[in-house]
């Protein structure tokens, strides 16, 4: 009698060995045709799986967070047997699932988007054939006699230890895989082929380059066009077609990864390097400032050069080596050193806007996203144990303020000690235990990653929330026990006896070039009036008003107002569009009527005009706009 226990409690009783799909079609068809896999003693298998022994079983619906993994592995290997059945030629390599997807790194000539039609017509005759997806286990020989002709499969298994190795098989089509899948090709619902790139064999430049096709499924097909619908927004607010279009930045073959910040994208930089300043000078930091070019023995010094020096960038000065700093960390330590300190100094929190180089090979080079040189927010607080909390507390709560100013949401993510690291168990307990009790009195909920933290000590991870939905990780928060040995730094404790600060890293915005790159997408280049690069064009009716518009734009200025006057000899429409594409908040019109009363016309972005706005009340709105730094302009001329 073989026994099943159930998630509820309830019990099944068999007589002999059952598949989990015996097990679902026991108990309902329904539940039977929506299974996509169970878990098996914690173990994900297979429906067709035997239950030959005493076990708690799970049976695994659609509406499982694991279904749509699983399924989306299983249309990976419906997409390769498309390929293969269109080019006989192709040679596989692996197909894994990945965020919102799965891609297959193919071995054929060049495809491109123009194939997917195609590709996708044959996908669909698979699916609709419902053929069975069977697991079988073979021998490491058999395996190699198996694919024969297959280069990639083979150098795959001949590293794979002894023993059975599985394969699954659907039609004419197998491939080497750990599964599980689903029971049979039809549960492979609505399906899309996405994006073609190139890749290189076990990301080696110097093997194969492949074709990597991506795809998405979803068991839904509402919820596949919602999908696409949002891979839609995201081209539209794709931040290096805005920041073109706005005239924010470009990037140059002159420097690769190096971004060229022009003069509307550096009125952006400033206005959040000035709101960052302003907030940290309230919260009690200083600002300091470390040179770029750095001695190598600095490096050496703090375990960079050992560990770090393909990622730098290196110089031989006065026959001397030296490096351009891939982080701020090392120079911010050879300032606290510079003199003795106290208890009494403590907590000192030493901010940077630090440029950094590191080494990023151009294959993964993307817009500001990923670039070679970049700003970092960097601050070093130096401090006694007994301050731990607080001082997390105090960056959890700076944290709050800065991204809250931006509308963007957040997650917290604590991560402990990794299996290699640094310290002793004293001082890892200690820093752990003033990370937990400081997100306690922070009062949110927070993840906890076993084991995730960095090789010298606990980490907070902080990830934003865009107003896709995506999230992206900026701010971090890490306890350093390493860097204060190695630089031996010191102060001086109340019984004058010399102790070892506890240091902590952090940043907020992260890369500031990043951080640019996810506003002007979370925003899609609709900058609140207080970063905008131009709060608004004044828009003479006619060539008579011109000079009157020059005079209103340099009241504008004078009260620290962007503006400015568009007075080319097109039609007023035609310069209103013009403004609205170009994303400009404020579109003010002036004829002979706004002249004589000393008013204006202002169109908004969202295409609601208010006429008869006087000048004295324009400024006085944008001004308040920009001081409480609002997000939205809603309403601000009433009154």
């Amino acid at each position: 009698m073989i026994t099943i226990t159930l998630p509820d409690g309830n019990i099944k009783r068999f007589d002999r060995p059952v598949t989990g799909l015996e097990l679902a079609q026991g108990i309902s068809e329904g539940l039977a045709r929506n299974c996509v896999a169970m878990e098996l003693d914690h173990r994900l298998v297979d429906l067709h799986a035997p239950i030959d022994c005493d076990a708690a079983v799970r049976l695994i619906t659609t509406r499982d967070p694991e279904a749509l993994t699983i399924m989306r592995h299983s249309a990976a290997h419906v997409m390769a047997q498309a390929i293969l059945r269109l080019f006989p030629q192709a040679k596989l390599t692996i197909g894994p699932v990945v965020d919102e997807g799965f891609y297959y790194d193919i071995d054929m000539p060049p495809v491109s988007e123009e194939d997917f039609p195609r590709i996708e017509a044959e996908i669909r005759k698979i699916i609709q054939a419902k053929l069975p997806i069977q697991r079988r286990e073979v021998t490491r020989s058999e395996a190699l006699e198996l694919y024969q002709g297959e280069p990639y499969k083979l150098e795959m298994i001949r590293e794979l230890a002894e023993g059975t190795i599985s394969v699954y098989a659907q039609g004419e089509f197998a491939d080497l895989c750990r599964g599980p899948h689903v029971p049979h090709t039809g549960m492979v619902k609505a399906i899309k082929l996405l994006k073609v790139s190139g890749a290189y064999w076990r990301a080696d430049p110097a093997r194969a380059q492949l074709q990597r096709i991506y795809g998405t499924a979803f068991f839904d097909k509402k919820e596949l066009d919602a999908y696409l619908h949002f891979l839609e927004e995201a081209k539209r607010r794709n931040h290096r077609k805005l920041g073109q279009a706005l005239d924010l930045f470009s990037f140059r073959d002159e420097a690769p990864g190096m971004a060229f910040f022009h003069p509307k994208g550096m009125v952006v930089w400033n206005a959040l390097l000035d709101y960052w300043r302003g907030e940290h000078r309230a919260a009690g930091y200083v600002e300091t400032k470390t040179p770029i070019l750095l001695h190598r023995s600095l490096w050496e010094r703090s375990g960079h050069w050992e560990n770090y020096r393909e990622n730098m960038y290196t110089a031989t000065v006065d026959e001397v080596e030296y490096a351009i700093k891939p982080m701020n960390c090392p120079g911010g330590m050879l300032l606290y050193s510079r003199k003795p300190h106290s208890y009494r100094d403590l907590p000192l929190r030493a901010a940077e806007i630090g440029l950094v180089h590191r080494h990023e090979l151009s294959g993964v080079l993307s817009g500001l996203f990923r670039v070679r040189a970049f700003h970092q927010d960097d601050a070093h607080i130096f401090m006694t144990p007994d301050q731990i909390e607080a001082e997390i507390l105090g960056v959890l709560r700076l944290v709050e303020r800065i991204y809250g100013t931006f509308g963007l949401g957040f997650h917290l993510e604590l991560s402990t000690r990794p299996q290699k690291s640094i310290g002793t168990d004293e001082q890892w307990a200690l820093a752990t235990d003033g990370l937990r009790s400081a997100l306690s009195a922070y009062g949110r909920d927070y993840k906890l990653n076993e084991g995730d933290g960095a090789f010298y000590g606990p980490k907070i991870d902080i990830h934003i929330k865009d107003a896709l939905g995506r999230t992206w990780q900026c701010g971090t928060i890490q306890l350093d026990m390493s860097l204060p040995e190695r630089f031996n730094l010191h102060y001086v404790a109340k019984d004058n006896e010399r102790r070892r600060p506890i240091m902590i890293h952090r940043v907020i915005y992260g890369s500031i070039e990043r951080f640019l790159g996810i506003l002007v997408e979370h925003f899609a280049g609709r900058f609140p009036l207080w970063m905008s690069p131009l709060q608004a064009v004044i828009l003479p009716m006619n060539d008579e008003l011109t000079p009157y518009a020059l005079e209103v734009r340099q009241r504008f200025d004078a009260a620290g107002l962007r503006a400015e006057v568009d007075s080319r000899t097109e039609s007023l429409n035609k310069k209103v569009r013009e403004a609205q594409l170009a994303l400009t908040p404020l579109i003010l019109t002036i004829g002979a009527k706004e002249k004589q009363a000393g008013t204006l016309a202002v169109r908004t972005l969202d295409g609601k005009v208010t006429h008869g706005v006087a000048h004295e009340r324009f400024v006085a709105a944008v001004l308040q706009n920009v001081q409480q730094r609002a997000i939205g302009f809603e309403g601000g001329f009433a009154g």
